[in-house]
């Protein structure tokens, strides 16, 4: 019974919320700014998925809330459910789009000579970079928007599930007991 009070009143607070609304500030620094930040390498390239209720099939199987990774499968038939990179569950898709307007532009000549110059001055310094000891440079990775959400659709009694990463869209569903 006081458990619904303790919840409704904890989450009112941004000092114990998972992502607080402000910037907190430590020391002077706002938290985020700081090198390990900003530097640090992507934990994941896969979009995240929050479920906040269990979902079970006919089975008998059920996947706890959380937070989990979404993946699209290779042939881009199936999502796939991922905690701790290793997969939950697999769930099959109905619908998948791709953008293909991206891929026209690359293959304007002007785009390619472009591309092929910047890799060769990128070879030309890591070449100079290596006489002297220094660690090559790569290519930069760019952002790539990525998106995942679930919705119960009350009509069909299943759970919509929409998977967005760069330019591929997939939907899959989960049929709920």
């Amino acid at each position: 019974m006081l458990e619904g009070l303790y919840v409704d009143n904890v989450m009112m607070h941004s000092e114990t919320r998972v992502y607080p609304t402000e910037p907190q500030i430590t020391a002077g620094l706002i938290v985020g700014t700081q090198s390990f930040y900003k530097y640090s390498l992507r934990e994941s390239t896969y979009p995240t998925l929050t479920l906040v209720e269990h979902i079970s099939d006919a089975q008998g199987n059920v996947i706890p809330p959380g937070h989990y990774e979404l993946a699209l499968s290779d042939e881009k038939d199936f999502l796939i459910l991922i905690e701790s990179k290793k997969a939950i569950a697999i769930i099959p898709v109905f619908k998948v789009e791709i953008d293909m307007s991206r891929y026209e532009i690359t293959r304007d000549n002007k785009a390619l000579k472009k591309e092929k110059k910047q890799a060769k001055e990128i070879a030309k310094t890591n070449k100079k970079r290596e006489k002297k000891g220094l660690p090559p440079i790569e290519k930069e990775e760019e952002d790539i928007y990525q998106e995942a959400s679930i919705e119960y659709v009350p009509a069909g009694s299943y759970y919509l599930i929409r998977y967005e990463r760069d330019d591929v869209k997939a939907w899959g569903a989960v049929k709920a007991l």
